[in-house]
């Protein structure tokens, strides 16, 4: 009986010492794997073996005085596990913190950008319609100034529209009625218009002073009926002494006392109308 109980003894001092042995090359290879992929964290130190579960050389004393593993083995061995796990927990929940910080300031960003890029659109569209206004007012202020020039080149641009000649018997300057009504006839056309001149050239047969001052007093005659009966203003008619001069169409001499009545008409009312 006592040699069955050696030969157990024996047995199982070799299956202890061949469980550490294995146990030691496992842990080595354990310690080189995490060596390689560990980060820069400290890898979790080693407890240091105590009694027969932790590696003491095996006996028959720690076979029966520890056959399992006691309550303070496993929380040695687990709680630097659980730190670290809770330290994991803490870093994914601050990342998770970050990326949504991140997330809600990109959000931010691209509204920004957003509410940006549409007042940009809406100037741009203000500037647009501005300058398109501004078109407008320049051609406008464009064609204005072309009537302008227009009118102004027309000002001294007279044409005649209207002629009367009036006879005089010799030494008179008395209108007669045929004279009236030929005045009335080329005056009556002339109320409230403007843009236009009369003039009124008298012409009288004879010699030097004389006959200048005699085509001067039949001028006035017209113009004076002209003044206070048509009520046409004085600066717009123009009386010229031609005494015995001879006419531009005639070519001759004056062969009578008589006056010619001229109105000119220029396009100033016409150029206004535009």
């Amino acid at each position: 009986m006592r040699n069955r109980i050696f030969l157990a003894t024996v047995i199982l001092f070799a299956l202890a010492a061949f469980a550490q042995q294995t146990n030691t090359s496992s842990s080595s290879s354990a310690s080189a794997g995490v060596s390689q992929s560990a980060s820069d964290r400290e890898p979790l130190a080693s407890p240091r073996p105590k009694d027969f579960w932790d590696g003491d050389d095996p006996n028959l004393g720690n076979l029966v005085t520890h056959p399992f593993a006691n309550k303070k083995y496993v929380q040695r061995h687990v709680t630097p596990i659980r730190d670290r796990i809770n330290e994991l927990d803490q870093l994914t929940s601050e990342n998770g913190r970050q990326i949504k910080d991140v997330d809600t300031r990109a959000q931010q960003g691209i509204q920004l950008a957003s509410e940006k890029a549409s007042l940009a659109d809406q100037h741009a569209s203000d500037a647009a319609t501005k300058a398109q206004t501004a078109q407008t007012a320049a051609n406008q202020a464009s064609t204005r100034v072309s009537n302008a020039e227009q009118m102004v080149g027309s000002l001294d641009q007279y044409k005649g529209s209207a002629q009367t000649e009036i006879r005089f018997r010799p030494g008179q300057t008395v209108l007669s009625k045929n004279a009236k009504n030929a005045l009335d006839e080329m005056a009556a056309p002339l109320k409230d218009q403007r843009g236009y001149i009369i003039e009124v050239r008298g012409f009288s047969p004879g010699q030097g002073q004389g006959a200048i001052r005699s085509s001067q007093r039949m001028a006035d005659s017209v113009v004076r009926y002209l003044v206070l009966t048509h009520s046409i203003p004085v600066y717009r008619i123009y009386a010229m002494s031609m005494g015995n001069s001879p006419t531009a169409a005639e070519g001759k001499r004056a062969s009578g006392a008589r006056v010619e009545v001229n109105v000119l008409k220029n396009d100033l009312e016409t150029a206004a109308k535009r």
